[in-house]
């Protein structure tokens, strides 16, 4: 009687994990491309492949020779923890509760904030989408900034760490997801790289109108674009890695920055310069090598794409579109989106639309000066001698216009004719059809997918945990056996399942269907809803 108890529990959890969201299906091998991600942080397109003539990037240079340079790729924020949580989730940071900069503090961060540490609650079925490839047999690895706004639960990564790549697979054959992010172009790394040489003389730099002409702000130009040399060398000594390794020319290689430049009055900014990245993607033995493609691509949709790539099915709670892969969007992206919130102590609330020339801005908070005084960069002398001038009254009309007092409640610009976005012809009457068109847009993108900015932070927070100080812990997952066969489940709607046959199995595997499993074995489990604490360890021994 217990043995058929037993028998029926376990088909019962099979029926309900392949009834959730959609089946996963291990697809053949020759379907599942190895994957790189190498990612870079605070970029514009600062590449010799993009046209600059001062920064010198010869391996980006020849990656775009022999891939795809896309032209019009944006990110969904300003600044870099809302645009990963996009990039993770396939979602809007304002659809999920992860807009503000940032949820999750350290120790020396907390100074950068209003609010208690906190790890979003975002929707129950959203997964970060390595999960999704990890089910069907992908090696993922990243290395190894997260920053997504929630605790990762351990079933996203193999490994997560500094050394991370795709030489931790015990079997060379297995498809890998890699991601490897080089922090040497952020923001902090101009002050903190400050006293090493330079290889961009500073008198050579272009000077953007928005700033004074000086040596101190071409230094600091200078010190960011040498940065981005030294970045590059870095992305020549992973590409070199995977030659040494056989599998450069089977595997699909993608190079990103996680949004604009790092200087002031780019980052956090929802101007183009400071959404519009770089993108570089190499495919397999350098097919469509050196072409262009200037189809508008927001950062949600990321996700989508690699598991189009990988042929699995994409969820349709996903926000973004597949660009490449069998799954591929049919009709182009027309119009991106992106948002700004709280930026570590300030607040503000501003949403954009474009159709890749023109860009709407809307000013939920118009009171709110254009300039906020984040204390973070103030580190990069070129701010402080920004504010020295303008104390002195030494800036022109373009370098103030940053400072400006309060905004409009919408603003127009024509990003090719006025890149640096200037001009509001918002209240030019021969405009009115394209700001009827953007506006309409942005009125109809908050309908679809909501929008949490609207809520003031604490009181989202709040809302999320019933007025309680913290998020509740993820119940415990329950390990049923059968022969040999076990089974998991969690009584928390949206937890993620992971699962070890061994105490010190290095990584946590993914649960989604009953397992093997033989005598001798020490079955681990653990259960972790994103936004809740991760549940205890459940240990059971198989006799």
């Amino acid at each position: 009687m217990k043995y058929h108890q037993n028998s029926v529990l376990i088909l019962l959890l099979t029926v309900i994990c392949l009834s959730t969201a959609f089946v996963f299906h291990q697809a053949p091998a020759e379907s599942q491309p190895n994957i790189l991600w190498i990612t870079c942080e605070d970029l514009s397109p600062h590449l010799g492949s993009y046209g600059d003539k001062v920064t010198k990037t010869p391996h980006l240079d020849q990656l775009a020779k022999e891939g795809v340079r896309y032209t019009h790729v944006f990110s969904t924020a300003g600044v870099c923890a809302p645009s990963r949580s996009s990039i993770i989730t396939g979602m809007y940071q304002t659809s999920i509760g992860t807009q503000h900069m940032r949820t999750l503090q350290t120790p020396t961060s907390k100074q950068y904030t209003l609010v208690p540490s906190y790890s979003a609650l975002i929707p129950e079925q959203v997964r970060c989408f390595p999960e999704y490839l990890r089910k069907v047999g992908y090696y993922c690895t990243n290395n190894e900034k997260q920053d997504y706004q929630f605790v990762a639960p351990v079933t996203v990564w193999d490994e997560n760490s500094t050394k991370a790549d795709w030489r931790g697979r015990k079997d060379k054959n297995q498809p890998f997801f890699s991601v490897i992010n080089l922090v040497t172009t952020h923001e902090s790394q101009v002050f903190m790289r400050d006293k090493e040489p330079l290889q961009v003389k500073p008198e050579d730099v272009e000077v953007p109108s928005y700033y004074p002409d000086n040596a101190i702000i071409r230094k600091d130009i200078a010190r960011f674009l040498t940065n981005v040399q030294i970045m590059d060398k870095q992305v020549g000594e992973i590409i070199q890695k995977l030659k040494d390794d056989g599998l450069y020319d089977n595997t699909i290689i993608f190079f990103y920055s996680d949004h604009g430049d790092g200087l002031p009055f780019v980052k956090r900014e929802l101007y183009d310069r400071g959404l519009k990245v770089p993108m570089i993607i190499r495919f397999p033995k350098g097919e469509k090598g050196g072409t262009v493609d200037n189809r508008l691509i927001s950062f949600v949709d990321l996700a989508p794409t690699i598991l189009s790539l990988a042929n699995i099915p994409i969820p349709s709670y996903l926000q973004g579109q597949a660009f490449l892969g069998n799954q591929k969007a049919k009709t182009p992206r027309k119009y991106i989106y992106a948002a700004r919130d709280r930026m570590d102590t300030e607040v503000d609330r501003v949403r954009a639309v474009s159709d890749g020339r023109f860009k709407y801005l809307k000013n939920y908070m118009p009171e709110k000066p254009y300039y906020q005084d984040i204390t973070y960069r103030l580190g990069q002398n070129s701010m402080k001698e920004i504010l020295r001038l303008k104390e002195e009254g030494k800036l022109n009309e373009q370098q103030m216009y940053w400072f400006r007092n309060r905004k409009p409640d919408e603003e127009l610009f024509d990003t090719k004719t006025d890149p640096n976005e200037y001009k509001n012809l918002a209240n030019d009457p021969a405009y009115k059809g394209k700001l009827t068109e953007l506006r309409t847009k942005h009125q109809e993108w908050i309908k679809k997918y909501g929008d949490m900015g609207a809520i003031p932070e604490k009181e989202m927070l709040a809302k999320w945990w019933n007025g309680k100080d913290k998020a509740p812990q993820t119940q415990q997952p329950t390990i049923t056996m059968n022969g040999t066969t076990a089974a998991l489940l969690c009584p928390t709607k949206g937890a993620s399942l992971g699962y070890k046959k061994h105490g010190n199995d290095k990584s946590w595997n993914v649960y989604s269907k009953p397992f093997s499993i033989s005598k001798g074995d020490s079955i681990y489990a653990v259960a972790h809803r994103i936004g809740y604490q991760p549940s205890e360890i459940v240990k059971m021994k198989v006799n």
